[in-house]
Order: structure tokens, then sequence, then C-alpha cells
């Protein structure tokens, strides 16, 4: 049976530490990346600048390893990168930090020559996180705004 978010809240809110702290542990058990969502709770969230570094050095080790032998195997780098940079953005939960890890990742199809002329689906992952990008941005204040687009431009 499927509780609502509400109902599930409530009941948390009448258990005691160490009953939730169970809750934490067998929850984190049932899937990698739920093990990944509470380590950046308790260990990353409190320095995201860090996180953002850490989650673009892993960017560029993936785009290091690329397999350029065909457009089929570069796409397929590609959408496995993006995955990867969406969940960390999903943990944040911060346009700022989505910002700076989307124009890492766009920054990186430049720097490591991604053939967008030799395939309409990189071209189009590409237009596509551009797109992202102007519009998370302006949720941001214009000071901000500033800052991240000089980004976009490096």
């Amino acid at each position: 049976m499927l509780y609502s978010i509400s109902e599930i809240k409530k009941e948390l809110e009448q258990k005691d530490r160490k009953e939730l702290l169970e809750y934490c542990i067998r929850f984190s058990k049932f899937k990698k990346e739920n093990k990944e969502f509470l380590s950046f709770l308790l260990f990353e969230k409190h320095d995201l600048p860090a996180y953002v570094l850490k989650v673009n050095e892993q960017t560029n080790s993936l785009f290091e390893n690329i397999n350029f032998s065909s457009v089929y195997f570069i796409k397929k780098s590609v959408r496995k990168i993006l995955r990867l940079i969406n969940k960390h953005n999903r943990f944040a939960l911060s346009p700022e930090v989505e910002i700076e890890t989307l124009i890492h990742f766009c920054n990186c199809f430049i720097e490591y020559d991604i053939p967008l002329k030799n395939s309409l689906q990189l071209k189009n992952i590409y237009q596509s996180q551009l797109l992202k990008i102007e519009k998370l941005l302006e949720l941001l204040h214009p000071d901000l705004q500033y800052d991240l687009r000089k980004k976009i431009l490096s």
C-alpha cells in the first residue's frame, strides 16, 4: 500500500530517534541511489561548492574515457554522463548547482571535441542543456546571472 508524503511525515514525527536511524539505514540498503542521496545529505549538503567541484571532476573523468570509435558510443557515453549529472542535481535541489554542473557539461562538449556536426542527437542534447541553463538563469539574481553567463562563454 502506498501512503502520501504527508501521511508518512506525520507518522515519522511520532517515531523516536533510534527508530528513525534504523529506518534510514534500512532505506539506504535498498538502492544504491538511496545510499548516495543519504551520503549527500549527511556529508556534502553543507558544502555545495565542493560538491559541484566533485561532480565536475567526475564529469571530466567520464568525458576522458569516452570511446570515440563511433558516434553511437559517444552518444551512449554522453547520455550516461548527463544522467549522472541530473541525479546529482536532484540531490542538491539548487539552481546554482544545476547551472554550474550543466555549464561544465556543455564546456566539456567543446573541450573534448564531441562531434556535434556529425550527430543530430548529440547536437540536440547540447542545445537542450543550453536552453535548460537559460531557463534556470532567469530564476537567479541578476548579479549571479552575469557571473554564470560568463562561465558559459569560457
